[in-house]
C-alpha cells in the first residue's frame, strides 16, 4: 500500500493551537499504559510546555515506555534542568543530527527532523504543525500578545501503527550501532510494513468500511521524497470549486505555483492564508516574488497579521462531493519538500474539511489582510531588492544541495 493511499476506519479530531493539542496530549499521556513516543522539531518547556514535561515525567515513573526524540537545530541544547529531570524520571531522550562545530555550514546538516507526531500506546496518534511550544511564546521573540496560529490532529484508527512503527525506525536508526540496536532496527521495519499491511486488509475488509478515510503522508530522504508534494498536487488538480491553503512558509516550486494557476484559470477559488509578520529574512522575502504570478490568475493571498501564523493546512471542496483536507509539518517551500523528514495526515471527510474551512475562512476575514494587485506591483524598491536577493539565496543554497525545486 502506498503511503498516500486514504483508507476507513478512522475517527479523527481537529485541534487547534497548543490550548487545544496540549490537554489532548496530556489525558492521552496519562492514560498510557505501555508506550508514549513523541517527536518535535522544537522541544521547550515555558509556560504550558511544562504540563507535557511533567506528563511525560509521569508516565516514565510508572513504568510506562517513554522515548523523546527532538531536533538538534531546532531545539538545539534541552534546559539542563529538564533534561536531568526526564533522564531521572526514566524518559529516553535523543536529538536527531545535532549541528557539531561547523553549524549549518554543512548541506547535508539541512536534513532536518521537522515533523510533530505523537503515538501513545499505539493506538491515539497526533500530527500537525504544533511544537512543544507555549502559544504565546517564542523563543526568539520573546512574549507574544496574541498566540501562534497552527493546527494538528488527533487520530485513531489503521494509519496510528504506521506511525508509531515510523517512530520505531527512526528512532532505532539513530541507535543503530551495535548488533543488538541493528536487531530492534530490523524489528522496528517489520513492524513498519506490517502495520500497512494490517492497514490494507482493514480497508479491505466490508466490516472496516465504516470510519473517516485517512493516509498518513511521510516525507523522508530515501523512498517518500515527493509523498506530500504529490498529495498536494493530486488534491489540486482534482478541486472543482474552492482550495484554501494556509501555510507558515510558503515558497511553492514550479509544479505547485503551476497546479494553483491552472486551478484558479479554470474557475476554482483559490484563496491563500500566509504569514504577514516578519519572522525569518529567507522566508518572509522568498515568498512574495511568487505573489505576482499568482495574483494575475486570480489567487487570493491574505496575510495574516495578529500573531506569527505557523499552520500547514489546507482544504479543499469542503462543501462538495469530495471534500480534502490535510494536516500537518510540512511548510510548501524547498526546506521541507527537499530536505525534512515531514509529516501530514490526509481527511477525506466533509465534516472535518467544513470545520477547518470554518477556522480558516474565520482568520482570513477578521484576522488577515487582502493583497492588493496593485498595491503590490507598487511596492516600495527596496523591498523588490530584498525579495530577489532572499529568493535567489534560496535557490544557491538548493544548488549546493544537487536540488531543482
Amino acid at each position: 500500500m502506498r503511503n498516500a493511499e486514504l483508507i476507513p476506519g478512522h475517527s479523527v479530531a481537529l485541534l487547534q493551537g497548543a490550548q487545544e493539542l496540549f490537554p489532548a496530549l496530556v489525558r492521552a499521556m496519562d492514560g498510557a499504559a505501555q508506550s508514549v513516543r513523541f517527536e518535535t522539531y522544537i522541544c521547550d518547556f515555558t509556560d504550558s510546555g511544562a504540563s507535557i514535561g511533567a506528563a511525560l515525567e509521569r508516565a516514565a515513573r510508572r513504568g510506562v515506555q517513554v522515548q523523546l526524540l527532538v531536533d538538534g537545530f531546532g531545539t538545539g541544547g534541552l534546559d539542563a534542568g529538564w533534561l536531568e529531570r526526564l533522564r531521572a524520571a526514566g524518559v529516553q531522550y535523543q536529538a536527531f543530527a545535532p549541528l557539531g562545530p561547523l553549524g549549518l555550514l554543512l548541506p547535508q546538516r539541512w536534513r532536518r527532523l521537522h515533523r510533530k507526531l505523537c503515538v501513545v500506546d499505539g493506538a491515539v496518534l497526533f500530527c500537525g504543525g504544533i511544537n512543544l511550544l507555549d502559544d504565546f511564546y517564542d523563543p526568539n521573540y520573546g512574549r507574544l500578545e496574541a498566540p501562534r496560529f497552527d493546527f494538528a490532529v488527533e487520530v485513531r484508527g489503521p494509519i496510528t501503527a504506521q506511525a508509531n512503527a515510523a517512530m520505531q525506525i527512526a528512532w532505532w536508526r539513530m541507535q543503530a550501532v551495535s548488533a543488538a540496536r541493528l536487531r530492534h532496527l530490523g524489528e522496528a521495519r517489520r513492524d513498519f510494513f506490517a502495520a500497512r499491511q494490517v492497514a490494507r486488509t482493514k480497508a479491505a475488509a466490508p466490516q472496516e468500511r465504516s470510519g473517516v478515510r485517512a493516509a498518513l503522508l511521510l516525507r523522508d530522504n530515501v523512498l517518500h521524497r515527493a509523498v506530500i508534494e504529490r498529495a498536494y498536487l493530486r488534491a489540486i488538480a482534482q478541486a472543482r470549486e474552492e482550495i484554501i491553503i494556509a501555510n507558515a512558509y510558503f515558497v511553492p516550486g514550479r509544479r505547485l505555483r503551476r497546479a494553483l494557476v491552472h486551478a484558479a484559470r479554470r474557475g476554482v477559488r483559490v484563496r491563500l492564508l500566509l504569514q504577514g509578520r516578519y519572522e525569518y529574512f529567507l522566508q518572509y522575502h522568498a515568498a512574495r516574488p511568487v505573489y505576482g504570478l499568482l495574483l494575475k490568475a486570480g489567487v487570493e493571498i491574505h496575510e495574516y497579521a495578529p500573531s506569527f501564523l505557523h499552520a500547514k493546512v489546507a482544504v479543499i471542496d469542503a462543501e462538495g462531493s469530495h471534500p480534502w483536507a490535510t494536516v500537518g509539518s510540512s511548510n510548501l517551500d524547498p526546506l521541507s519538500l527537499l530536505l525534512a523528514r515531514e509529516a501530514n495526515v490526509a481527511v477525506a471527510d466533509a465534516e472535518f474539511a467544513q470545520n477547518l474551512r470554518k477556522r480558516l475562512v474565520d482568520a482570513m476575514e477578521h484576522a488577515g489582510r487582502q493583497i492588493d494587485s496593485a498595491a503590490y506591483a507598487a511596492r516600495p524598491w527596496r523591498a523588490r531588492v530584498l525579495d530577489r536577493l532572499a529568493l535567489a539565496l534560496v535557490r544557491s543554497a538548493l544548488w549546493l544541495t544537487g536540488k531543482t525545486y
